[in-house]
């Protein structure tokens, strides 16, 4: 290839939100990689200043639709610190089931609909229902099993007004309870049959490249979804609290997003960072599962991401039956107080697509400040590098016959959510 080229593919299909990618081609060599984020910024941050921490909880989760909750639960842990609010440990039990649900959910949707398609051959999940028709059917049971958790926890299925500071408006009966527990059961065999589905695909390496993980690490020894302190691959814990120091932003030209990195590098989160990095803490049968779907492979080539979806929906089915059985046994508990109107929190938790932060300043009860930062908004640079490095691979085996959907396949491996993360861009207005 002589001369200058570029690939543009926009609108990025099968993902959340609108966004798109920009490749230029010099030569032989790729001379820059952009991802472009094209909604507009919303300005969470500044929509809540002013407001009460109720008002907070109801504008944080318009975020986002699909990941919803998450926001609900960071925005509860940042809050509930800043007001010096003490859950009880059986509150943290029912938020754990609430948030196993939109795991469920998110990766099933991703895992079923947005990025088995690609490795089938097909061109959405529609296409697929001829040969794959029970795998496809299993998979609308599996996300409308997540869907249910969310409407029962939530209180409708988006934008849910039951999880409140302190504890929840209403709590499941024990028959719902059961209930869940015994879909969790029946749906448990179709996961795993996901496991060994993932386990016969060949998986491209033409993108692989080092980079960098962080995730929360849970506040006990077993894999979970939430945690005060930051964990990153190079070993090193970082108190929540220091988010700043840890994870730098910047803003770019081409995107309505900002950018995070690591040590000046990018990085990733996710589920395929929370498995590298929590994944010999797994049990029962998603244990089974990383035993048979992880290799080192996973630290290079992020459409391993996808299969570390598929881990972590077994290790939520498991969750919910495990959280179910410690919520029959226990009496339920009341709602948990503010003890202070000012004061400041940060709150952390895995969303689907990983870390998400809710940091606060609470004055005499109100919002003063708040900073929030997304998971898009943390791995886009890592995108944009593993784009560049299969392009270059690829062009040096003068490999372009569905180069597009090669770099399609790599952005939409970390199920990025377009819309949380356009809301973090600051305007300042100057005379």
């Amino acid at each position: 290839m002589s001369g200058k080229e570029n690939i543009i593919i926009e609108p990025l299909a099968r993902v959340e939100g609108h966004g798109g990618i920009k490749v230029e081609i010099q030569g032989n060599k790729i001379s820059n990689v952009e991802v472009r984020i094209l909604e507009g910024p919303r300005l969470f941050e500044t929509l809540v200043v002013g407001k009460t921490p109720e008002e907070d909880l109801s504008i944080v989760p318009r975020i986002c639709a699909i990941c919803n909750l998450s926001h609900k639960y960071a925005a509860l842990r940042g809050l509930e610190k800043a007001l010096g609010v003490e859950i009880p440990d059986i509150t943290q039990t029912y938020r754990q089931l609430m948030h196993h649900g939109e795991m469920i959910e998110s990766h099933s949707l991703h895992i079923y609909f947005l990025a088995l398609p690609d490795f089938l051959g097909y061109d959405n999940a529609v296409a697929m229902a001829d040969k794959y028709g029970g795998t496809v059917t299993k998979a609308l049971q599996m996300k409308a099993f997540g869907n249910k958790i969310m409407r029962l926890m939530g209180g409708r299925m988006i934008h849910g007004e039951n999880p409140i500071l302190g504890g929840f408006g209403k709590l499941p009966t024990r028959d719902e309870l059961i209930e869940l527990k015994n879909e969790a059961l029946e749906l448990l065999p179709f996961a795993m049959e996901t496991i060994d589905l993932l386990s016969q695909l060949e998986i491209p390496d033409h993108m692989e490249r080092e980079t960098q993980f962080l995730c929360c690490k849970p506040p006990h020894d077993d894999y979970d979804y939430y945690g005060d302190v930051l964990l990153t691959s190079d070993g090193k814990e970082h108190p929540v609290e220091k988010y700043k120091t840890v994870i730098k932003e910047r803003v770019v030209s081409h995107s309505f997003a900002k950018r995070g990195t690591y040590k000046d590098k990018p990085f990733t989160v996710g589920a395929n960072a929370r498995v590298i990095l929590l994944g010999n803490r797994l049990k029962g049968k998603a244990k089974r599962a990383y035993e048979k779907l992880y290799s080192d492979r996973w630290l290079r080539n992020p459409l391993y991401n996808n299969h570390a979806q598929a881990i972590e929906q077994v290790y939520s089915l498991e969750g919910v039956i495990e959280v179910v059985n410690k919520l029959l046994d226990s009496d339920e508990p009341g709602v948990a107080v503010p003890t202070q109107d000012t004061g400041e929190g940060v709150g952390a938790v895995e969303a689907p697509r990983g870390t998400l932060i809710h940091s606060y300043k609470i004055k005499e009860g109100k919002t003063a400040a708040a900073d929030f930062i997304t998971p898009t908004a943390m791995f886009l640079d890592d995108i944009e590098e593993f784009i560049r490095a299969s392009g270059e691979h690829l062009l040096a085996k003068r490999a372009m016959d569905n180069i597009e959907l090669q770099f399609e396949m790599i952005a939409r491996a970390f199920d990025p959510c377009i819309s949380c993360s356009a809301h973090l861009v600051t305007v300042e207005f100057k005379d």
